[in-house]
């Protein structure tokens, strides 16, 4: 099948499986973004922003977020703690105190860990890295602290930032509208005591496969025990190869290793063996990419007896969708400061574990590609598949057994 063919497959697949706005396997994944107005000043307000990724398993990974947004009016920030405006933009009309930022349009990007601690607050400085909730819910939300001027110091004059954008590696987010709801309440550590905030808005930011990349970035391979024969990525499943888009060594340009597949990310399941009870897999992530190290990366697959996995080596696992009937799709993630990064391409260019499954004999079908996934995402976008009669098919006796 040709490049352009697969590309139009992978566009049906994401259109008509609402991936451009909708993602069945993740239907209420959004990235929340919260303004907390905590206190007034004499000119404006103190705010807390946060930041919560819902995502089931599509992180942020590093470099981080960018969180953009347009004044109402003539708005300044005159400081911030836990991230900071990228420019200061036109403060000529302030002679002695000068503001952090004039911009009418101010960029925002989080602090690193190692910030000051005087200029951090709760949730700040991960580098702009935000775990999926599924992963890791704790490391899925930031915060900082914005001082605005030159702005509203009451409930009805203050006017809500507009035109909110987020930028991600990858890209692919849309914002909507701020809309005011009802003002956030807090709880004391002690637990006697509730406040709430003065004013609070929210800001509803979603993600599209198709406007992060119109083609695939990850493809799956497939091998097993029986077959000495490897089932390739279809050829061309993320474009095709040529003289200027690839390379045969690690240099830093272009930035992909030459394959016939030219993803960034190959998934490879073997099946590695066939017992009474029990069959396992072995499961391979590869990055291709010479510049890209994929920090909190995740997994998902979806096969029919993933609700019977015994044993994961290596990996750390947890059903995504544990409280329907069909518990078929898991996640995949790494050990922290083991194989939670996915460095770039070169002999450390991979991460890989053992998969023990359990035999269902209500669904137990080792024949005719029933061993193999039936969907696969990398990080949260769906990953190509090769087709189904070039699976490698197990023998008769075996699928059986």
């Amino acid at each position: 099948m040709s490049m352009n063919s697969y590309t139009i497959v992978f566009l049906l697949f994401v259109l008509c499986s609402g991936a451009a706005a909708y993602d069945a396997l993740d239907p209420n994944g959004n990235i929340t973004i919260k303004w907390d107005v905590m206190s007034w000043t004499p000119d404006g307000y103190v705010t807390v922003v946060t930041m919560n990724n819902f995502q089931m398993y599509r992180p942020i990974t590093s470099p981080g977020w960018t969180l953009g947004w347009t004044w109402a009016k003539n708005e300044v920030i005159w400081s911030m703690y836990g991230a900071k405006a990228t420019q200061k933009g036109n403060c000529s009309m302030f002679r002695f105190n000068l503001p952090l930022s004039c911009k009418r349009n101010p960029a925002v990007v989080d602090l690193l860990p190692d910030a000051p601690y005087n200029h951090q607050i709760a949730n700040c400085c991960k580098g702009g890295v935000l775990s999926s909730m599924g992963k890791d819910p704790s490391a899925s939300l930031s915060a900082f602290q914005i001082i605005v001027g030159a702005a509203g110091t009451t409930n009805r004059t203050v006017k809500l930032p507009k035109n909110f954008t987020l930028v991600a590696p990858g890209g692919g987010y849309t914002c909507g509208p701020a809309k005011i709801i009802r003002p956030t309440r807090f709880i004391t550590p002690d637990g006697r005591r509730i406040t709430q905030a003065m004013m609070t808005w929210r800001v509803v930011c979603t993600y599209s496969q198709f406007l992060a990349s119109p083609r695939p970035t990850c493809c799956v391979s497939l091998s097993s025990f029986h077959n000495g024969s490897i089932t390739p990525c279809p050829s061309c499943s993320c474009g095709c190869r040529n003289s200027s888009n690839c390379v045969t060594k690690g240099v830093k340009k272009p930035v992909l290793q030459c394959t016939e597949h030219m993803c960034p990310v190959n998934v490879h399941w073997h099946v590695k063996s066939n017992y009474n009870k029990y069959w396992s897999v072995k499961m391979t992530i590869t990055n291709f990419n010479y510049q890209v190290n994929y920090t909190q990366w995740t997994l998902v697959v979806q096969h029919p007896n993933l609700n019977k996995a015994t044993q994961v080596s290596s990996f750390l696992y947890k059903p995504l969708m544990p409280n329907l009937s069909t518990n078929d799709t898991a996640l995949f993630y790494g050990r922290k400061s083991y194989n939670d990064v996915l460095m770039q391409a070169g002999p450390k260019g991979n991460v890989h574990s053992d998969l023990t499954l359990q035999k269902d004999r209500k669904t137990l079908a080792l024949k005719k590609g029933w061993a193999f996934p039936r969907r696969v995402y990398f990080n949260g976008n769906p990953c190509v598949m090769p087709s189904p009669e070039s699976y490698p098919y197990l023998p008769y006796s075996a699928s059986t057994r």
